[in-house]
């Protein structure tokens, strides 16, 4: 169960991403507090239901910090160290994109400036990031099954002959 949860969070995770990524109209302030308040339910509803470590919340993690990214302010050298050690599940590209995505929803907001970006860049320049843009939302967790091991030793087990294993010998 905890890993069919996992898998779905990252599914959610992947998707909503990618949409904050490729839609100007979604980047904004108050989009950053919607996703954040819904992010907080499904953290709830996980805590309700006793799976806070199947690693599920662990997959929202990239857009936790993308909803963050949208709330913080975007106009001096110490934001952009801010942005800067608050994104590291996001990569470089990421958070360039959705900074030259921001579109202001009311008159107290500003856009980002070009300046404030290559800041950000400069600041992100050692980061050895992957140079892909979207989360790959077919991803697929590996299954792990537990290994619980039995209290019967194998010298004990009898092989009936009319299975035909006499390849297998004991030693």
């Amino acid at each position: 169960v905890q890993q069919v949860f996992k898998q779905l969070f990252y599914m959610i995770n992947a998707v909503a991403l990618n949409n904050l990524l490729l839609r100007k109209d979604v980047c904004s302030w108050s989009t950053g507090m919607q996703l954040r308040f819904n992010i907080s339910q499904l953290e709830e509803w996980l805590r309700g239901k006793n799976l806070q470590q199947s690693g599920a919340a662990q997959t929202l993690e990239p857009l936790i910090q993308a909803a963050q990214l949208l709330q913080l302010k975007k106009k001096t050298s110490e934001d952009a160290e801010a942005i800067c050690s608050l994104c590291t599940s996001l990569t470089t590209q990421q958070i360039v994109k959705i900074l030259n995505l921001y579109t202001p929803v009311n008159e107290f907001e500003e856009r980002v400036t070009v300046a404030f970006i290559r800041d950000i860049q400069t600041h992100l320049q050692e980061r050895n990031d992957p140079p892909q843009l979207l989360l790959d939302f077919k991803h697929m967790f590996p299954v792990l099954f537990p290994f619980n091991p039995s209290s019967i030793t194998m010298d004990s087990i009898h092989l009936p002959a009319s299975l035909n294993l006499e390849f297998l010998n004991k030693v």
